[in-house]
């Protein structure tokens, strides 16, 4: 069974490279579910590791219904990733109605090439899996990462091998695995797992910092965009001062 490990940082990658993982899913911001990471990160890492890297490519955190200026950026990030010379992409888009977005993925896929393409965890949202599988596999996906349609991919076993075997793609159990349970995605005859197998570092004493985050992130059909009509009121604020 093929191990991905999905890693945060060129520290975390590594450590999956020396740990025996087989390839690492190379993002940032774990703690929203994963958005692109930075140019740097890439480098370091095809300098670096010997183990295939693939790429998650998500713009923003959030949902997964794109703009046209969120798209343009997707695809531009596809084309560097080609360009740098790594193994495989990883990203999903959805239509508002939760069905795939088969033009724009198809778009992906012809600029991706002979890079690996994989139809991330927004399959999780499709409002028809069956169908939608079928449709990733004609356009040449070649692996979907799920948690079978739960919250866990434990709790989606059933669903996970149904699907499975209903595909010629991998199907990638991801969600929850770890390696207590890991043994039941072979079990249903899964090929291939995904997990971040992450532990928490202590670091310096922030008490009595104030916090860098937002107050509330809010919930995942909301997207913090900055506001033209906010930005010029700041920008003429700032002007007469």
């Amino acid at each position: 069974m093929l191990l991905e490990i999905c890693a945060n940082s060129l520290e975390s990658a590594l450590n999956a490279q020396r740990a025996g993982a087989d390839r690492i899913e190379i993002c940032a911001e774990l703690g929203v579910g994963g958005i692109s990471p930075s140019p740097g990160t890439l480098i370091s890492l095809k300098e670096q590791l010997d183990i295939p890297i693939h790429v998650l490519l998500r713009p923003r955190s959030g949902h997964f219904v794109y703009s046209e200026l969120e798209f343009e950026v997707i695809k531009a990030d596809v084309r560097a990733c080609s360009a740098m010379g790594l193994d495989g992409i990883v990203t999903g888009l959805l239509n508002p109605d939760f069905s795939v977005d088969l033009e724009r993925t198809r778009t992906l896929i012809d600029l991706a090439g002979p890079m690996h393409f994989t139809f991330h965890r927004a399959f999780d949202w499709v409002r028809d899996p069956l169908l939608a599988l079928g449709q990733l596999e004609d356009l040449g996906v070649a692996t979907v990462l799920t948690s079978g349609g739960r919250a866990r991919a434990e709790e989606g076993l059933e669903n996970l091998a149904l699907w499975q075997g209903r595909t010629s793609m991998a199907i990638m159990a991801g969600g929850g695995v770890n390696a207590e349970n890991v043994q039941r995605f072979a079990a249903i005859g899964l090929q291939a797992v995904h997990a971040s197998a992450t532990r928490y570092s202590p670091g310096p004493d922030l008490s009595g910092k104030i916090p860098m985050e937002a107050p509330v992130q809010g919930p995942g059909n909301r997207v913090a965009t900055s506001d033209l009509e906010l930005v010029a009121q700041l920008a003429k604020a700032v002007k007469i001062t």
